[in-house]
């Protein structure tokens, strides 16, 4: 097996601030040690440039949307270059006047801006009104090449979404990176706090399982909101290789940097001995596209 095959994943897990260029350049710095470590394709979390700004319905946060390509993705692409990393990045797109995305753009090791994901599926909870922010995604399900493997990203809420990991690993992803921001209702945490993270976490491992394929999820830390309110994000980024077991799993409450290394062999051997994919009755799938099934 050539050394080749073997890739270390850098996950950056930060805390985010209402100062947008401290929290860029901490990504780069957090992303810098990640390399260091040996990383050769780096995960930061879901829009890191800023605070979490969907709990509040307000005009004023457009504002922080960006064109893709664009300022960000042009410093990054410099730093991707200049550490020979792939950087999956998640940023706030403003592709027209009056539409916007929660939009992933992947950039390679050689500097290039291979393209970008759109979230899929937009919540519309309390403290999460992402749906007055974000038009769904129009592009599908993808998976990018680059030089360490076929890359498939999806986006936070996307995480819940078995068709959503299903469809990114038939096209070919070996790796399903997962930028978050999640965290609890601190009214909520005694009571509920451990089983939501595990239902979370849960989930996503089985991606790995279903998909033979590896799972990385990468979250934020810290209290954004209201003092007697807001969200409590719980951290935990985490590495699942194509058996579900984990590989590493972030702190609740500390910025870092987690590094796994992953076998890119292994999706291969487990959809071997596990072909899920072989045995698949897609004859008898049409009625998925249904809403509800009415008997």
């Amino acid at each position: 097996m050539s050394s080749s095959r073997r890739i270390k994943i850098g996950l950056v897990q930060m805390k985010c601030t209402s100062d947008i260029e401290r929290n860029f350049n901490r990504a780069i710095e957090l992303t810098r040690e990640a390399a260091s470590h040996g990383a050769k394709i780096v995960c930061l979390p879901e829009l890191f440039r800023s605070l979490y700004f969907c709990q509040t319905e307000d005009h004023r946060h457009f504002d922080l949307a960006e064109s893709i390509p664009g300022p960000s993705t042009e410093i990054l692409a410099s730093l991707t270059k200049e550490l020979g990393i792939v950087l999956i990045a998640s940023l706030f797109e403003k592709r027209a006047e009056g539409l916007y995305h929660n939009t992933v753009a992947m950039l390679d090791n050689h500097g290039e801006y291979l393209g970008l994901y759109r979230k899929m599926h937009i919540p519309d909870d309390p403290l999460f009104y992402e749906k007055f922010y974000f038009t769904p995604g129009d592009l599908g399900f993808k998976s990018f090449e680059t030089e360490f493997g076929k890359l498939g990203t999806l986006i936070c809420w996307d995480q819940w979404y078995p068709e959503a990991a299903r469809l990114t690993a038939l096209r070919g992803a070996e790796v399903l990176f997962y930028p978050t921001a999640i965290g609890w209702h601190p009214s909520e945490k005694a009571e509920y706090g451990q089983t939501q993270h595990e239902s979370w976490e849960l989930i996503q491992r089985s991606h790995a399982v279903a998909n033979g394929c590896y799972v990385v999820s990468v979250n934020r830390i810290g209290h954004e909101g209201e003092t007697d309110g807001g969200i409590e994000f719980w951290g935990q980024s985490f590495v699942a290789d194509p058996t579900g077991q984990i590989l590493v799993r972030g702190t609740i409450d500390r910025e870092e940097v987690l590094i796994a290394e992953i076998n890119r062999d292994q999706s291969d051997v487990s959809r071997t001995h596990w072909p899920f994919l072989r045995d698949r009755r897609i004859d008898a799938y049409s009625e998925i596209t249904k809403r509800f099934i009415d008997e």
